[in-house]
């Protein structure tokens, strides 16, 4: 399966020097609020494309006030062993090196597969359509690691389109090559979105679980076609709707995930908080049996806080599931305690705030 064997942060958050040595158990993490538990799952995710789980900018990344630049090193086992480099100095992008080489971010989700779960996503059914959108591409992009590009070359045209729209432009030849480009990207965007849902329905059925079931469906305005030409002629359809808007109005930028709670029949933003923290756990519990069952391993999963939210059987049904399916998942929590149902079967550490830095002890 594959997993992270190392990770050093160099100036990075709250962390000056900090490394982890980690093997293929699950990773506890626990520590006070403020002391720097989240910063290592953040680190983690920049090891996929993006901006990682806050969303963060690469100037937002490092240690302050000394703004000596960031660094993020891994060591990684998946279909061999790798050593990705990631950070920024002086204000400069972030850079992204794998065995030694400069590469681009796309490149990272060919290697590995990482997928998390955070408190903001706990009003993820209530907010708007942008987040659950980045969800599901997140487990797309596990599926796909071609998606990241796709998506980013549609919304390359799209904003093309845009300032043509803004600035009122109405000859049809300053569209043309634009929306056929947004048609061929459209399709494809949608093709892997349905597609991830179909994966994750399967798993879903095809497991025993304590976590609920959902019924997942992918919608947009104007409807979302199947195919280019379908898609780049409604967007010339459009136009005039758009010109008046200054905006693109249909297309997968538009799309949005609903979710139903299967065994009740009731929508997922209807339901509970902890019923919606319980459907969003199946979904990436989902999203690794998925993998799996493709031969493709499991991804990383990195749940922050997520234990404070259950009661202690279904912590306990949800540790199960992590050791039975071999997942590298990297949790946090405020006290060790939430972590006694893993029994000793995980790495566990503990992280401290020491004069302004984070200091990890092993357990």
């Amino acid at each position: 399966m594959p997993h992270i064997t190392s990770l050093r942060l160099s100036h990075f958050r709250s962390h000056i020097q900090t490394t982890i040595e980690a093997d293929m158990r699950p990773v506890a993490i626990w520590g006070a609020n403020g002391a720097g538990k989240t910063n290592i799952l953040e680190a983690i995710s920049l090891l996929s494309p993006g901006r990682g789980l806050r969303r963060a900018t690469a100037d937002e990344l490092g240690r302050r006030p000394d703004d000596l630049g960031w660094r993020v090193r891994a060591d990684i086992t998946a279909d061999a062993d790798h050593r990705i480099v990631t950070g920024a100095t002086g204000g400069d992008p972030r850079t992204v090196r794998i065995d030694d080489k400069a590469t681009s971010q796309a490149a990272l989700g060919r290697l590995l597969r990482v997928v998390w779960l955070v408190p903001v996503m706990d009003r993820l059914w209530l907010e708007g359509a942008a987040d659950r959108r980045r969800f599901l591409d997140r487990m797309t992009l596990s599926f796909d690691p071609e998606h990241g590009d796709t998506v980013l070359r549609y919304e390359k045209a799209m904003r093309e389109r845009n300032r043509l729209l803004r600035d009122q432009v109405t000859d049809p030849s300053w569209y043309a090559a634009l929306e056929q480009q947004m048609g061929d990207t459209a399709v494809r965007v949608t093709a892997a979105r349905r597609d991830t849902i179909a994966r994750l329905a399967q798993a879903q059925g095809n497991a025993t679980t304590a976590f609920p079931s959902s019924t997942l469906s992918l919608t947009g305005p104007d409807g979302l076609p199947e195919e280019s030409d379908e898609m780049t002629a409604r967007l010339a359809d459009h136009r005039r709707r758009d010109l008046a808007a200054g905006r693109s109005l249909i297309g997968p930028h538009r799309a949005d995930l609903t979710a139903l709670y299967a065994a009740k029949g009731v929508p997922a933003r209807n339901c509970s908080t902890g019923e919606q923290k319980a459907l969003l756990i199946s979904l990436v519990l989902a999203n690794a049996r998925a993998l799996s069952a493709d031969g493709k391993g499991t991804p990383v999963l990195l749940l922050d806080e997520v234990a404070a939210h259950l009661d202690p059987s279904r912590r306990g049904a949800l540790y199960a599931e992590i050791l039975e399916l071999g997942i590298q998942a990297w949790m946090t929590g405020t006290d060790a305690t939430l972590f006694s149902e893993l029994n000793n079967h995980a790495l566990n550490l503990e992280v401290t705030d020491s004069d302004g830095h984070s200091t990890i002890t092993r357990h």
